[in-house]
């Protein structure tokens, strides 16, 4: 009966414009489901459960406008990876499952006043050094001890504390997100174990699709943007760093959904998954969620600010003193409360983005002031090995998509099948024929994380550009890739 239903659920996936299908909204869903993708990248998609996951989130109580889907959609825990939602702050739900287990997986982008000549020739050397100095792996521990107060003041203030212990400079704050704190965190939010876990993490970068990347500016289509965004030329450096909240973030997930589970075990039952498990958001549960939550994010911004403090050491070491501004930090997993006009009238609600980013266009008031005149800055990972591009928010995304775009590329093959398929072999030397070093902690981060096993990038980004909801300001090119 429920692969009858799913079939049929297919075939009523509409064309509605170019790159843009729907869903309507049929039986239980409280909403249609609106999915961003090419031809080709739909039947990617339609490969797992990822729509059938995007259908549940419609169903959700309290939900507006549509459950969205973006184009590196994939089959997530309770929620799509690729999947945007909006609920009601009064009468809708916060759910861990629309937010995912690492809390604040981001991207941090760093730009030089280096040339790709001058980087080039010693790169393997500026790997090492990158490799050297940046924990990364599973069980790798950081080289930093931080008493009680300030572990609680990372949570609690975010990059406020790296500030304060000169870790970052002020544009690394106002060129983040939230500028690198959610005021709505609280500490007291955190398990033990989560604090346990997260304790000897921080400056680490990770395992798993974790990655520093040192990349050069291959192709700019804004030169306006891009220049205000501090890119000047092709073939400039630029690093980028993708990690989140490590143990303390998936612990807190966990901990959440196991007492939402308890909690509302009733509303539970009746879910076609565990992992949608959510908590009203008028009860006492939501509001510790959102307090352990927004400490975990601000922990999140923490980390990578510490891993870009030795980015930016490992250059100096490698190239005298060197200029590494941050263009953006930017979250992938997170909830917030934004306001939009929902059917003619203003109205706050919890936007969960689950591998999915922000994209504010101009004049936002949430946009840093350098950048408020074109937008926000969005940047898109590639896999491993793969271009990157970096997007400008836009005014067309407000009303599309709860200001929300893609986040990277999208998995299309699982982890098991990726390391029965690959060799660590084959995947160094495509990598070394493109002449990009690689520097990993461990076989399984290699195979794992082959660019195959990933959608194209091009495609993902060139939907997101065609239908509005992220404009191209630039193209990278990596040249060394550390992973875990």
């Amino acid at each position: 009966m429920k692969l009858l239903l799913w079939l049929t659920f297919k075939m009523k996936i509409k064309k509605i414009g170019e790159n843009i299908y729907e869903i309507p909204k049929t039986g239980k869903m409280n909403v249609p489901v609106r999915i961003f993708a090419s031809e080709k990248i739909l039947e990617k998609i339609k490969r797992d459960k990822s729509i059938e996951q995007g259908i549940n989130v419609a169903c959700l109580p309290g939900i507006y406008g549509q459950s969205i889907m973006m184009p590196d959609a994939h089959q997530g825990y309770g929620f799509p990876v690729g999947g945007v939602a909006a609920f009601d702050v009064e009468k809708g739900i916060i759910s861990p499952g629309g937010i995912g287990f690492d809390i604040n997986c981001g991207v941090k982008l760093l730009i030089s006043d280096l040339d790709r000549k001058d980087v080039e020739p010693k790169i393997k050397k500026l790997m090492n050094e990158l490799f050297d100095n940046i924990p990364c792996g599973v069980g790798k521990d950081s080289d930093l001890r931080l008493s009680d107060e300030d572990f609680d003041e990372v949570l609690n203030t975010g990059l406020d504390w790296a500030l304060k212990k000169k870790y970052a400079v002020k544009d690394d704050l106002d060129r983040c997100e939230e500028n690198g704190h959610m005021k709505t965190a609280d500490a007291t939010k955190i398990s033990p174990r989560a604090r346990k876990r997260g304790r000897r993490q921080l400056g680490t970068l990770g395992a798993g699709n974790h990655f520093v990347d040192v990349l050069y500016v291959e192709e700019i289509y804004d030169k306006e943007i891009a220049k205000i965004f501090g890119i000047q030329k092709e073939g400039q450096i630029a690093a980028m760093i993708h990690s989140g909240s490590r143990g303390l973030g998936h612990q807190t997930c966990s901990d959440y959904l196991r007492k939402m589970e308890d909690e509302f075990s009733e509303i539970v039952s009746k879910l076609p998954e565990k992992d949608l498990a959510y908590a009203p958001t008028d009860s006492h549960l939501a509001k510790d969620y959102l307090g352990a939550m927004s400490a975990a994010a601000n922990y999140g911004w923490c980390n990578r600010q510490m891993i870009a403090f030795k980015v930016r050491k490992s250059f100096d070491n490698i190239f005298g003193k060197v200029k590494l501004d941050s263009i953006y930090d930017i979250a992938h997993n997170i909830a917030k409360v934004e306001e939009y006009k929902i059917n003619g009238e203003m109205k706050k609600v919890y936007v969960h983005r689950k591998g999915a980013t922000r994209a504010f266009g101009p004049g936002h008031k949430e946009v840093p002031k350098v950048y408020r005149d074109v937008g926000q800055p969005i940047l898109l990972p590639g896999s491993m090995g793969t271009a990157s591009y970096i997007l400008v928010g836009t005014d067309k995304a407000v009303n599309e998509t709860f200001s929300s775009t893609a986040h990277g590329a999208g998995r299309v093959m699982s982890r098991h099948k990726a390391s029965n398929t690959f060799s660590e072999e084959k995947v160094k030397k495509e990598l070394e024929e493109k002449n990009i070093y690689l520097k990993s902690a461990s076989k399984a981060g290699i195979v794992q994380e082959a660019p195959q096993v990933y959608k194209d990038i091009e495609d993902v980004a060139e939907v997101s550009d065609s239908v509005g909801i992220g404009r191209k300001v630039v193209k990278l090119i990596p040249i060394g890739v550390i992973n875990g």
